[in-house]
């Protein structure tokens, strides 16, 4: 197949040119239109018990509280007669809008629980209507149109969970654009550091930009006809540009290297196709395999990013694969074009000696130089005992965003926080009785303020008088209870109210359903907690089917897994350390709270994904080596002194665009680019210098090892780089290793 492509782009590289023109100019078009079907949320399981109370709750009772109005006075009491004006105006405004409905507000319920402690605030409650796409929609022009001063009393900010949402969209797009503005100039220039030569250094970021591109495109296509959260965009950025570098980055310095050592343009292109083209597509190939783990996940927050990071993966490797080496057909020995006074003649046969060198300092004291890399693995992992899980809030927004300080307002200043009740969904007509006996066990429950059903609110045990919107609370066929309570929303003591609750014995022939925010919270972590098991089989199991057809051996695989592991739990510990801990916090600028479920698999699968891209890229090298007779220790010092250079260069160029989102404002967003940054530097450095060559020597021929009948069938069904190919003269006797003892230290 290689070959096949080689030939397409020398004889037909105008044409493969003029199609790939057309083609990005095609998905720029479609791309275009994306960001207006992506959607804010995504992180409950649709499935989950909180997801179908709402789901009813929206049926039955006009949907859950989404919006929060703080109403505040600017002089006074909100109960004072110009206040109370206004504010019966404004209610009697918002029942108007036909996106809104359930309006409930302090004016006309007279209800203290929507009253701040000092009266100088209130509370409007709101149903936005509309599904997805819509319902954000509508929440921002209600957002626009009401937010600020009000009449002449009344001051408006808004809260709860679509404020926040649109907030957080608005965020990310602002975090998205500096991060580029950040990345993008960046990366130019290392790569023009990489290269010395102008043309060289462009052709990476042609990749990334068809990878992007495509990427877009895809997405705009999903989000036509599922729903797509909008912060897939920041991954494929991140994503389509790093590795759009690193998959032109191999494939630019093996035709440099081809051309070096005196081969035609045709022959150096046949070579770099069959040898760094082979080595992009199984790289590839395990990348997606590990981001497409993220599709098992209901979560449609998770799910984007599977869709996002598989397309992007395969649409970096196709470009690369045809676009390339029509590229390096028409532009021949131009591609050394521009050279810049700084860059320097490679050593022969494009050896950097550093990585040489190393290799071969490991590889003689395998057991004295891997020990210190390992214990400081090990202790950058140790703050994941005590990790703990949480979703986004409004804490990930910055201090001064108006949905987080609502939030600390209704906290603060109001007796229970109404947004973060618990709703109860009883799916039956239920008797007077037996509901009302309910309603006051759930009162007594430790932590409940209130309870509010279509029987009256009760407190402490007690019955307190109902409220005019207790009546909303009955249908023929169902029950609502709003479980009204002081804690902390997303704490530990508010999960272990939803468990109570849900433990309680319902009024006999009906089935509650518990929602709300801490409910969702809840589900979603067992939600992942019940998936995550496959996603790590399926991303172990093909890592290793893949790597088996690559190498023909078992034990490479194992030994990769083991390697990426460690380097991987060294990451989310230091994540940990800094994010859920709080260190750094006063640098960073965020707020420390629990590890966000969803962003830590995240990072799970895209820091193991891209330690697998430099896995093959380095194992590449090695196996070639190996095949043309080198032993197992010359194999390994020379294929790290080929591709120590290019993989050190590619993971300085994927953590720039990584890190990038260091400056992001959203909690989160911090926390994936600087994880994700963090991870591709330990894997290039830790992992890829030291562990590797280490591991190799300990291992020595058995590194190879494969039963008789996995052998026949690699030898059937597997893929190896492409035939012989002359290499540089034997290292002088003096540069050879000295035969020792595999644990020699």
């Amino acid at each position: 197949m290689f070959e096949r492509i080689a030939e397409l782009a020398i004889r037909r590289s105008r044409l493969v040119l003029v199609v790939a023109v057309v083609a990005l100019a095609l998905m720029g078009v479609a791309g275009a239109g994306a960001f207006g079907k992506l959607l804010g949320g995504g992180y409950d399981d649709p499935a989950s018990p909180s997801s179908r109370a709402a789901k009813v709750i929206d049926e039955k009772f006009g949907g859950e509280t989404n919006l929060v109005l703080l109403v505040r006075a600017e002089k006074g009491r909100v109960d004072a007669p110009a206040a109370e004006r206004d504010g019966r105006a404004l209610v009697a405004d918002l029942k108007k809008d036909e996106t809104l409905q359930n309006v409930i507000s302090y004016w006309d319920t007279d209800s203290t629980d929507l009253l701040s402690k000092d009266g100088r605030e209130a509370m409007v409650l709101v149903h936005v209507k509309g599904k997805d796409i819509e319902r954000d929609e509508n929440a921002t022009a209600v957002i626009d149109a009401y937010s600020g001063p009000y009449e002449e009393s009344l001051t408006i900010e808004a809260g709860g969970g679509a404020a926040v949402n649109s907030e957080m969209g608005e965020q990310s797009e602002k975090d998205l654009l500096l991060a580029e503005a950040i990345a993008v100039p960046l990366t130019l220039l290392l790569l023009l550091v990489v290269f010395g030569s102008v043309v060289s250094a462009l052709l990476p970021l042609v990749i990334g930009m068809f990878a992007i591109m495509g990427t877009f495109a895809e997405l705009f296509l999903l989000g036509s006809v599922t729903d797509v959260s909008i912060f897939a965009v920041n991954l494929t950025t991140a994503l389509g540009l790093g590795l759009g570098i690193d998959y032109a980055l191999l494939m630019v310095s093996r035709f440099r290297e081809q051309l070096a050592g005196g081969a035609s343009v045709d022959d150096a292109v046949r070579r770099t196709v069959s040898t760094a083209g082979r080595t992009i597509a199984f790289s590839a190939a395990t990348v997606a395999a590990a981001l497409g783990a993220l599709m098992v996940f209901p979560q449609y927050f998770l799910r984007s990013f599977g869709y996002a990071g598989v397309g992007v993966v395969a649409i970096a490797a196709v470009s690369t694969l045809f676009v390339m080496p029509a590229l390096f057909v028409v532009l021949g020995h131009r591609v050394n074009s521009g050279r810049l006074p700084w860059a320097k003649a490679r050593p022969s046969g494009g050896r950097m000696p550093l990585w040489g060198r190393l290799a071969r300092t490991v590889m003689r004291r395998p057991v004295l130089t891997a020990l210190p890399v390992l214990v400081v693995l090990l202790a950058a992992a140790s703050p994941l005992l005590g990790i703990t899980f949480g979703t986004p809030d409004e804490r990930v927004l910055p201090e001064d965003a108006h949905s987080r300080q609502v939030s600390s307002a209704l906290r603060d200043d109001f007796s229970g926080n109404d947004a973060a009740a618990l709703h109860i969904v009883l799916d039956g007509a239920v008797d007077k009785d037996p509901l009302q006996s309910y309603a006051v066990t759930l009162s007594e429950l430790e932590g409940v303020v209130r309870v509010e059903a279509s029987t009256g609110t009760y407190a402490e045990g007690r019955s307190t008088a109902p409220g005019p919107a207790n009546a909303a609370l009955a249908r023929p066929d169902a029950q609502q209870i709003n479980v009204v309570s002081g804690l902390a929303p997303k704490s530990d003591a508010a999960q272990d109210l939803v468990d109570e609750v849900r433990s309680l014995d319902a009024p006999a022939g009906v089935s509650p359903l518990v929602g709300g925010t801490d409910a969702v919270l809840v589900d979603a972590k067992d939600s992942v907690a019940d998936r995550l098991p496959l996603a790590v089989a399926l991303v172990a199991l093909t890592t290793f089917l893949l790597l088996f057809l690559f190498t023909g051996s078992v034990v490479q695989p194992l030994r990769a897994l083991v390697l990426n592991l460690l380097s991987l739990g060294a990451t989310l510990g230091v994540m940990t350390w800094i994010f859920q801990d709080g260190h750094l916090s006063s640098l960073l600028g965020f707020t420390a709270q629990p590890m966000d479920v969803s962003m830590t698999v995240l990072m799970f699968c895209i820091a193991f994904g891209l330690s697998m891209d430099y896995e093959v890229f380095v194992t590449s090298r090695i196996k070639e080596l190996h095949d043309q007779g080198e032993d197992n220790e010359s194999a390994v010092t020379h294929g790290l002194g080929h591709t120590g250079r290019i993989v050190s260069a590619a993971a300085c160029l994927l953590a720039v665009s990584f890190f990038a989102f260091g400056t992001a404002e959203l909690s989160f967003m911090q926390m994936f680019g600087l994880g994700s940054g963090l991870a591709i530097l330990l894997d290039a450095v830790a992992v890829r210098g030291v562990l590797v060559p280490a591991a190799m020597r300990l291992l020595g021929r058995s590194a190879w090892y494969a039963p008789g009948f996995l052998r026949a069938f690699h030898g059937r069904y597997g893929l190896s780089e492409g035939g012989p190919e002359p290499v540089a003269a034997a290292a002088p006797a003096a540069e050879r290793l000295p035969e020792k003892s595999p644990t020699e230290v």
